[in-house]
Parts: C-alpha cells; sequence; structure tokens
C-alpha cells in the first residue's frame, strides 16, 4: 500500500507547510555564531540595536540585518529575537558545570595544571576557569613539554602535590609521545598524569562551527603552523603581533564548552579530577 503523501482531504488547509521545519527564537546573544538564510553570510554576533544585528565574520567584516527571521544556527532556522535579561535560576559556569552564588575562590591547592603555553592557559581559563577558582586549582604554563623535565626535577610531585600536565599534538610518534612515556616510567610517574590533544596547537581545539568556517585550513609541511592558518584565512601573519590579534579573534569566539572540540574536552576534565582527588 503506498503512503498518502497529501492526506485524504484535497481541500485541507496547512499541506504546503507539511514537513517543513519550524523556526524557533533564539535570543542575539553577543558571540553566537548564525548564518543568513540565502545569502551564505555567516558570523558572530557583536551588537544588537535599533531593531538591526551585527554579525562579524572569520576575517573581520561586519554587516547588520534586521532582527528577526531568515537566519541559520547550526542549520537549523531561527528567528533571533532582542537578548533578554539573564534567565532566572541557577547559573551555569561556561563549561557547563553548576555556578555556586558569592563563592570566593579557594585557597590555591599544592596540585596545580600544567600546559604548554599562554594560549593554552587563556582557552582553559576561558571555559573553567570558574570552576578552578572554586576547586583552588592553578593553571601555570611551562613554554613546551620539553622543559617538564625540569620542573619535575626542582619541584618534584608528591602525593599531595599532584602535576596535571596538558600536551599539543599528543599522538604515538610525536616528540610529545615519547617525553610522555618516558615521564610514566620514572620515578614521578605516579603522580604526574599526561594527557593531550591531537592537533598541532591549541588553536585547532576551537571547532570551526564556532569560527564561522568550514574547516580549519591545511598548512603546508616547512610553514610554521600559526603562519599558515592566519595566510589560509586571509588574516595578517607578518610580525608576532598579528598571530597576537589572530589568537584574540580566535578566543573571543569561545563562549562555552560548546565551543570546543571533545578532545580537548575530556582530557581537561580528566586533569581537574585527577589533581582534586585526596592523596
Amino acid at each position: 500500500m503506498c503512503e498518502d503523501r497529501y492526506g485524504s482531504d484535497v481541500l485541507a488547509s496547512g499541506w504546503r507547510e507539511k514537513g517543513r521545519k519550524v523556526s524557533r527564537p533564539v535570543p542575539a546573544e553577543l558571540d553566537l555564531v548564525v548564518e543568513v538564510a540565502g545569502d551564505g553570510w555567516c558570523g558572530a554576533i557583536t551588537g544588537v540595536e535599533a531593531g538591526n544585528v551585527e554579525l562579524e565574520d572569520w576575517k573581520g567584516r561586519r554587516r547588520a540585518f534586521p532582527l528577526g527571521a531568515g537566519f541559520l544556527l547550526e542549520g537549523e532556522p531561527v528567528i533571533l529575537t532582542k537578548p533578554g535579561p539573564a534567565a532566572q535560576g541557577r547559573r551555569r559556569t561556561a563549561s557547563g558545570s553548576f555556578a555556586v552564588d558569592d563563592q570566593r575562590a579557594r585557597v590555591a591547592l599544592p596540585s596545580r595544571i600544567l600546559v604548554e603555553g599562554r594560549h593554552d592557559a587563556e582557552l582553559v581559563e576561558r571555559v573553567w576557569g570558574d570552576d578552578l577558582r572554586a576547586e583552588g586549582v592553578a593553571v601555570e604554563y611551562l613554554e613546551g613539554v620539553d622543559l617538564l623535565d625540569d620542573l619535575l626535577r626542582d619541584e618534584p610531585p608528591s602525593a599531595t602535590r599532584r602535576y596535571g600536565v596538558l600536551v599539543d599534538h599528543l599522538v604515538p610518534g610525536t616528540k610529545e609521545q615519547r617525553i610522555a612515556d618516558a615521564i610514566a616510567r620514572g620515578p614521578h610517574g605516579a603522580h604526574v598524569k599526561i594527557v593531550g590533544h591531537p592537533f598541532v596547537d591549541v588553536w585547532q581545539c576551537v571547532t570551526p562551527r564556532a569560527m564561522g568556517i568550514e574547516r580549519w585550513p591545511v598548512v603546508p609541511r616547512g610553514t610554521d603552523w600559526k603562519t599558515g592558518v592566519c595566510r589560509g584565512l586571509g588574516w595578517p601573519a607578518e610580525t608576532q603581533a598579528d598571530i597576537a590579534r589572530a589568537w584574540k579573534r580566535i578566543l573571543g569566539r569561545v563562549r562555552t564548552y560548546r565551543d570546543l572540540e571533545p578532545a580537548l574536552l575530556g582530557r581537561v576534565e580528566e586533569l581537574i579530577d585527577f589533581v582534586t582527588v585526596g592523596p
């Protein structure tokens, strides 16, 4: 028996709308990345004023559009509405956990989380900062996993002073993996946990969706990765200041844990658990 796609009543109303996706209202909050349906313009919300919403694309260009229907969020039609006051109820942190009202930062624990560089530290702070302050966990950067052995020698860990280490590009066969394996076998292995993500740089831990791009650029071998990414995105990349501005633009697109790759999310949560558990 064939399915009657049109219904038994040929005069019934609503047959044109059957099966269409219904747009849902979404507050036009800052940094939310949306696409203009039919136009193709994709960008993050940078402002809402006089009934218009301003979007900034990945090249830093800005355009204004009327609030209302005609936008896509993660491929689904939405109606952008004027953002209202914060919703009542328990507030969540950027990591997705419930915030504790009026809780002061705890005195830092002897244990800590170590990351390779400033950008890693800033990204962890952006998403997990509230949680880390509540737990009393400090984040420090090494300026390279090569220096981890020296730190462990000068400030050895113990059962009450654990180190959780986040490493870029921790995949089999890499220098990073060899260093991690050697430390795990060494005298400090029991009190050090080294985890990592598979990406060349922590920039790639920000999802392309959050950036408003289809994918991160492929950087040719022999080209500095950050420089290659900036060039691939059409951003200036001649000086260190250019690279710093590019990172600020990327970091600005991160609002919550949803803007980060799962390969990073699980690893950071793992380190927080490791350094906060009792001996």
